[in-house]
């Protein structure tokens, strides 16, 4: 049964500052990862709304108005333009996947013609949460419109649709969560422990995105994989000891410089940042350059990034997403 016309919900982006991968159980809902990050206000919304049943059956999914059709029930994975990057639908369509059978029992029919829409805030394959957002606001917004079972429920399906994908570990348990962020035990929400961070109201997180990275292919990189789980536990029992922004800031940018990711570009603003006594760090996944500050020091770093950054590039200045996910309601205009 149709709740309304229209279901829809808004996940927050999401920086990782350090993490220790935490993927041996064979259970998708243990595994994750432990490590801190932040949520910021710009994210994913996602309108679903179902279509007159007179349509060619399809599944539509567009990304900032560019539209892909699929086939329903089962999606076959292609890929499409948006205006950040060359991406992948294919978490969306997981999505759908594992939800695509209560959706059908919910208004007692085979045939599913869906309009899903996908506004995205935020450069994609970044290391800003873009598929955990993607995921979890799709997940949240077909529960909005179909009445499909628990927030809670809908965030494992996203959790279980970005393991299976390999665009993230701990993302939406993180993104479900909102704020400042430490994830202390892997998992899906309900699964994992997260545990909110006190962070003040005047703080700002300004973002520099360079270009994107393969989060897949890195995550199956046995010896990234060796460095990062390493330094990752290091870095979690140092933040513990001074879990502040100024902490985690510093910590993260340690994590970065261990495990050797930073390009040269990346080196060369970060030295620049530096020597502007403003500590900064990298995205885990991202050629995206990121700090926590006070909203005074905010227009500076947007300024120093504007003036040194290389072309093309993306500047956020955000602030902090500290509810996490919701359902938003829709009003006719």
């Amino acid at each position: 049964m149709l709740k309304r016309e229209i279901g829809q919900a808004f996940a927050p982006g999401h920086i990782t500052g350090f993490f220790e991968i935490c993927d041996d159980s064979k259970n998708p809902m243990l595994v994750g990862s432990r490590g801190a990050g932040v949520c910021i206000d710009k994210g994913v919304k996602t309108s679903v709304q179902l279509m007159p049943k007179n349509i060619q059956k399809q599944i539509k999914i567009q990304i900032n108005t560019n539209p892909m059709r699929v086939e329903s029930p089962k999606i076959r994975l292609r890929r499409i333009k948006t205006q950040f990057a060359d991406c992948s639908t294919r978490v969306s369509q997981e999505v759908v996947n594992m939800l695509i059978e209560p959706i059908q029992r919910s208004i007692r029919a085979r045939q599913i013609n869906l309009l899903i829409d996908h506004e995205v805030e935020i450069p994609i394959g970044c290391g800003l949460g873009a598929s955990g957002a993607g995921a979890l606001s799709l997940a949240l917004a077909l529960n909005h419109l179909f009445g499909l079972g628990s927030s809670l429920e809908m965030g494992q399906v996203a959790h279980r649709a970005e393991i299976k994908c390999k665009t993230g570990l701990g993302t939406v348990s993180a993104q479900f969560t909102g704020g400042f962020e430490l994830r202390k035990e892997p998992g899906a929400p309900g699964f994992g422990v997260v545990k909110k961070l006190k962070i003040s109201e005047d703080y700002r997180v300004v973002c520099l995105v360079v270009k994107k990275m393969p989060t897949p292919k890195l995550l199956v990189d046995k010896q990234l994989k060796k460095r990062i789980n390493e330094n990752g536990a290091r870095a979690l029992n140092l933040f513990l000891k001074e879990p502040t922004v100024e902490g985690f800031m510093k910590v993260s940018r340690d994590f970065a410089e261990s495990v050797g990711l930073i390009s040269p570009n990346i080196r060369k603003i970060l030295a620049v940042t530096d020597k502007n006594g403003i500590v900064c760090s990298q995205a885990m996944f991202g050629e995206t350059i990121f700090a926590i500050v006070h909203q005074s020091l905010a227009p500076k770093l947007s300024e120093i990034f504007h003036r040194i950054a290389p072309n093309p590039h993306w500047i956020i200045n955000a602030g902090i997403s500290r509810e996490g996910a919701s359902v938003l309601e829709w009003r006719r205009q």
